[in-house]
């Protein structure tokens, strides 16, 4: 196992304040490494990056065709979203579907991640619901598919419940791995959570945006997942956020998942390539720096998206006076395959 390499520096006047280490991998659909930093084979948890992998089953299986889910719904079923009022609405207008109000939810209540509705709520005296959690599509996408599999839905996030269980085989089956080598614990949400080397989280993602290999049923699946949140890229985050600007500004050439403590994977379907990202820190600030620079390099992005999507790439710190006295600047080269 390789050491990190330091990904991003936080930099304030002349100094290097702090520094951000990570991992990446960059994998095609044969399994091959595209390029790399630190160790293609660090072992983490793919956190809500793995969302869209989860989504798979309930396509794939025809539960989406049967409750008629459009793209909003399909994309917001992979979203970590910021609980603004079109994303409550369109997870309540999934669960009426089912039959099911927000009471069936068992993702629990935050705050919206948009500030300006977290604002607007508390200033309005509107009690938070589990609508407004960023993995409430998710979770409604959970309910659709244990209701389609005849499954108790009071008890979907279990681990050993059918839903679960099927979506720990798909992610098995979509990285390669063996499910004895994926390591489950509990996410935020309380539902199951995958950790396996980064190099299989980015086969998934290769697979997923260039499914030609897969059954036709599951390549049917992947297909539509990524042309879901390359129409509606809005449902997958909302305002302001990376995963929705990146669909937006390459329209659907590259679909990439955040999740916590540090994790990013996107697909770039026409390259059949996926790439999987780990800060070791944890660190959301250095994440979009870092997914960014490593799309540059890969000449993945054109000269206007690097345009459009520049406060991403090197934000700039901001103090108490609303200056700019730093940035957070990438500082790594990606290495051909694997060291």
């Amino acid at each position: 196992m390789m050491d990190s390499e330091i990904m991003v520096e936080a930099v304030r006047g002349a100094l290097t304040e702090s520094a951000h280490r990570g991992h990446l991998a960059v994998i095609d659909t044969e399994r091959r490494c595209v390029a790399s930093v630190g160790s293609p084979l660090h072992y983490t948890f793919a956190r809500s990056a793995a969302k869209l992998l989860q989504a798979i089953p309930l396509l794939e299986s025809g539960g989406a065709a049967q409750y008629a889910f459009d793209d909003r719904q399909i994309a917001l079923i992979c979203a970590s979203h910021n609980g603004e009022d079109e994303h409550a609405s369109c997870v309540l207008q999934t669960l009426r579907a089912l039959g099911l109000d927000e009471s069936a939810l068992r993702c629990g209540v935050h705050e919206p991640y948009h500030r300006p509705t977290a604002d607007r709520l508390k200033r309005d005296g509107v009690p938070l619901t589990p609508l407004r959690n960023n993995c409430s599509g998710k979770h409604a996408g959970m309910l659709a598919l244990s209701l389609w599999l005849q499954a108790p839905a009071q008890t979907y996030t279990s681990a050993d419940h059918p839903v679960q269980r099927l979506m720990l085989q798909t992610v098995s089956e979509m990285c390669g791995l063996p499910e004895a080598q994926i390591t489950l614990a509990v996410d935020g949400c309380g539902v199951p959570v995958f950790a396996m080397p980064l190099a299989a989280l980015a086969y998934a993602f290769a697979r997923l945006g260039s499914p030609d290999s897969l059954p036709a049923q599951r390549a049917e699946a992947c297909r539509r997942i990524v042309a879901a949140i390359a129409a509606q890229p809005y449902y997958v985050a909302g305002t302001g956020r990376f995963d929705t600007r990146l669909a937006e500004v390459t329209r659907g050439r590259v679909i990439g998942k955040m999740g916590a403590e540090g994790v990013y994977a996107l697909t770039i379907p026409e390259r059949g390539w996926g790439l999987a990202l780990k800060i070791e820190d944890g660190s959301a600030r250095a994440l979009y720096p870092a997914v960014m620079e490593a799309l540059i390099q890969l000449d993945a992005l054109l000269d206007h998206e690097i345009a459009s999507l520049s406060e991403f790439h090197r934000p700039a710190v901001i103090n108490r006076h609303e200056r700019e006295v730093g940035r957070l600047i990438p500082v790594f080269k990606l290495s051909p395959g694997i060291k």
